[in-house]
Order: C-alpha cells, then structure tokens, then sequence
C-alpha cells in the first residue's frame, strides 16, 4: 500500500493476524479511489459487559484531496465482521467521493407512462399499452405502492421498461393520477 496507514488497538491485544488483515482491506481501498492520502484505522472493544461479552468499533478515518471520509461502525461481537461492514461502507463512500469529483451522478432508468390495456387477475399478470399503441406485459408482482385490487383498465401508469427473455416487460409499475377510458 502507498498510502500511509495508522493502525491502533485500543482496549484489547494488538495482533499480527488482525493487522495483517486491515493491511489487505486498506489495500483495496485504493482501487476504489487513489489518491487516497492517508488512512487511520481504530479497532477497540470499549464495553467489556458481563451479559452482553466482547464487541469490537472500528473507526476508519481516511484523507483524501480535499476532504475526510470518516466511517464508524460500533458494536459487533466478531472482529472481522465489524472490519468488513466498515471497510464496505468506506468502500461505498469512496465510490461515492469520486463520482462526486467527476461530476458524475448515478443514472436511474427511464421512467413511461400508458394505460392499463387489460389484466388476467387468475394469472396475476397484465398488460400496459405505451403511448405508441404496443403493449408490455407486467406481472402483478412488480405493482409498486399499490396492490392489484386498486388498478383497472384504463388506469394511467408509470413503469420502467426491462428486456426479459420473452421481450420487453414492465417493471416497477405505479398508479399515475389519471383514469383515462379505453
């Protein structure tokens, strides 16, 4: 790693294993985001209550250009488990960071409204017809905030729209405002 790392033990046993182990997630931090400037990691176990046992809080403090990502996990019975949930989030916020930096925001899938052409409520399934005449079909179990009770034909929704292995299907399908007759 070309980054510099701070490890520290508080409240517990330093141990090479361990140390070894946080070297190889701070590692891979940096291909997530490089340049990473420095990276602090705090492994403790505060608590030491009789009914409760041992639980460990890993801190990560890491310095990038410009600013500080801090992650602190508390409270987890097993070491490593508490060193993977905070190297993941660090992970996340890493990612998160850099697309900031580029300018870049995450891309959502375009959303299309039509009309509830018919449903096949012992099959669980219907279908929408786009603005273009052609219909999509939809399962009831991608109805979204609503349940099948409250759509019907002629109902105005939104959707996103999927390629399955049959073609393009509705997903993520919503109630708009309207209700438009056929």
């Amino acid at each position: 790693m070309k980054t510099p790392l701070q490890i520290t033990f508080r409240d517990m046993e330093r141990s090479d294993a361990l140390e070894t182990h946080i070297r190889e997630k701070a590692e891979k931090l940096e291909s997530f985001f490089d340049p990473i400037m420095s990276c602090r990691v705090v492994v403790e176990m505060p608590h030491q209550h009789k009914q409760q046992g041992k639980t460990f809080n890993v801190r990560i403090d890491i310095g990038v250009p410009g600013s500080e990502i801090v992650v602190n996990r508390d409270y987890h019975e097993d070491v490593y488990v508490a060193l993977r949930d905070a190297f993941d989030v660090a992970k996340r916020q890493l990612e998160d960071y850099s697309r900031r930096l580029r300018r870049e925001t995450k891309t959502h899938p375009q959303e299309f409204t039509g009309l509830v052409a018919r449903l096949v409520p012992d099959e669980g399934y219907g279908f929408i017809r786009r603005v273009d005449g052609s219909e999509l079909y939809f399962n009831f179990d991608n109805l979204v905030n609503i349940t099948f009770d409250q759509i019907k034909a002629g109902d105005e929704v939104k959707f996103i729209e999927e390629m399955a292995a049959e073609g393009p299907q509705a997903k993520r399908v919503s109630i708009g405002h309207h209700h438009i007759p056929l």
